[in-house]
């Protein structure tokens, strides 16, 4: 009787062994939302202001661009997860050079970890769009440097990976026939994808529906794109997913690419995707109503957890683009208006980033989009106001410099000359310099010194020169 009461005893234990087993591996990575901190603004609140306005949004993760001590001392015992980066510029020399990898790490991260909850470590941002091929070949030795780096001085919990955009793929149309480029696929993809899959780390990937709708309006709906398509939807030829959105198309291209270099399981993070709440006025569909609308909905596709049609019910762990409006990006004015909040620390429109609020009960009515279509008529580019006058002179001096017989009308005799008035010559000078170059790749930018408008500065017989839309 007493070994047969001791079997009992046995068996009720390995049950409860088992049963514990089966519930901690049947654990889900639960989807949680984050914001991108991005620094690029000389008008931004102080770290530990941003820090609590993070906290407001409900967000329960955040990605920097860098290691900022300030940002990560502010974050500090906030429960907030938290991805930091590795610079671009330090890849190359990190990726042959293991005892800097460890300077990096021991300087870098372990002085804030475990109190600041450091969970991802990117190596580099987008490096396949923004820096030379030889970077690319370092980019998977720098983050094995950077996973030994982390592993030797204890911090376990921090995972590698990198950023990449959708220019990663050759093919993206159908998703199921999403496939790698070419001159990356065997050299760069292959190799990160096996060190992803070995470390269970994540893809990172940058996904915005707007630029290929803003690119090709006539054949891709905005509904579609901003996930409010009711009743059209798109079946791929190839493997018959049905799609309802745009987004879904994109992030399945990338994971169908994955598969195709043997790779089907890689988890998949959102590292950023948004909608612009402004832009220039040769921009299309870069408005508050649309920035709202696209921001609330993919916030309830990544808390609702259901996934993508190649990998339904599948967590979309998440970074939303971003949190300020930052304006000292450079380019088009649509990378200085992807912000939640206005540096002023005030919300451009209702977002709850924990999904909790459904759409229908944001109160606050939102402006009619006026830039759905896109604009026709001319525009004029000339100084923004408020911008330094040693650097305009500057910009007049580069942009009359270039082209044929760009700034001839402001100088003396000329129609447009006005003696001592650098800023009005500058605006001639801009817009005659955007007139000539746009079709091959010119911008009304001039590192935030210009701006584009739809009011005429001509007076009397000084016609400015516009581009024409």
């Amino acid at each position: 009787m007493v070994a047969s009461k001791n079997m009992g005893h046995l068996f009720f234990l390995l049950l409860f062994i088992l049963s514990f087993l089966i519930s901690t591996s049947s654990a889900k990575f639960t989807s949680k939302v984050g914001i991108n901190y991005g620094q690029l603004g000389n008008n931004l609140p102080s770290p530990s202001k941003s820090v609590e306005l993070i906290k407001s949004l409900k967000a329960k993760l955040v990605k920097i661009y860098d290691t900022n001590p300030k940002i990560l001392n502010s974050l500090k015992h906030t429960n907030i997860k938290v991805s930091i980066m590795l610079p671009n510029d330090l890849i190359s020399n990190i990726s042959s050079n293991q005892t800097l990898s460890d300077l990096w790490v021991r300087s870098n991260v372990q002085p804030f970890y475990p109190h600041t909850k450091i969970r991802y470590l990117l190596v580099g941002n987008e490096i396949i769009s923004s820096t030379d091929n030889k970077t690319w070949y370092n980019l998977v030795p720098a983050m094995r440097k950077i996973k030994s780096s982390l592993k030797a001085h204890g911090l376990h919990k921090v995972k590698v990976g990198t950023s990449c955009a959708m220019d990663v793929l050759e093919s993206s149309y159908p998703p199921s026939n999403g496939t790698f480029r070419a001159d990356i696929s065997g050299r760069v993809m292959k190799p990160m994808l096996q060190f992803l899959n070995k470390t269970r780390s994540f893809f990172f990937l940058d996904a915005y529906p707007y630029f290929p709708w803003s690119s090709d309006p006539t054949n891709i709906r905005l509904d579609y794109a901003l996930f409010e398509s009711k009743n059209f939807t798109y079946t791929d030829p190839g493997s018959g997913l049905v799609y309802t959105n745009l987004f879904d198309q994109m992030v399945d291209a990338v994971i169908f690419a994955m598969r195709r270099l043997g790779y089907p399981g890689i988890r998949v993070w959102i590292a950023e995707t948004g909608w612009p709440n402004g832009g220039d006025y040769d921009q299309i569909g870069c408005n508050i109503y649309n920035a709202a609308t696209y921001n609330r909905n993919v916030v309830k596709k990544l808390t609702s957890e259901s996934g993508t049609p190649a990998r339904p019910g599948k967590v979309l762990p998440s970074f939303i683009f971003s949190l300020y409006n930052e304006n000292q990006k450079p380019g088009p004015g649509t990378e200085r208006h992807f912000g939640l909040l206005y540096p002023n620390g005030s919300k451009i429109f209702e977002i709850d980033l924990s999904g909790e609020t459904q759409v229908w009960e944001y109160k606050k009515p939102l402006p009619k989009p006026t830039n759905d279509e896109k604009y026709k008529g001319k525009i004029w580019c000339v100084v923004a106001r408020g911008a330094n006058s040693s650097e305009v002179g500057a910009a007049l001096s580069y942009a009359c410099s270039q082209g044929n017989k760009t700034c001839d009308p402001v100088q003396p005799g000329g129609k447009c000359y006005k003696p001592d008035s650098s800023t009005w010559h500058a605006s001639y000078a801009f817009s005659s310099y955007w007139a000539q170059f746009k079709k091959v790749g010119g911008t009304c930018y001039f590192n935030g010194l210009a701006t584009q408008t739809i009011k005429d500065p001509s007076y009397g017989s000084c016609k400015f020169p516009s581009v024409t839309l």
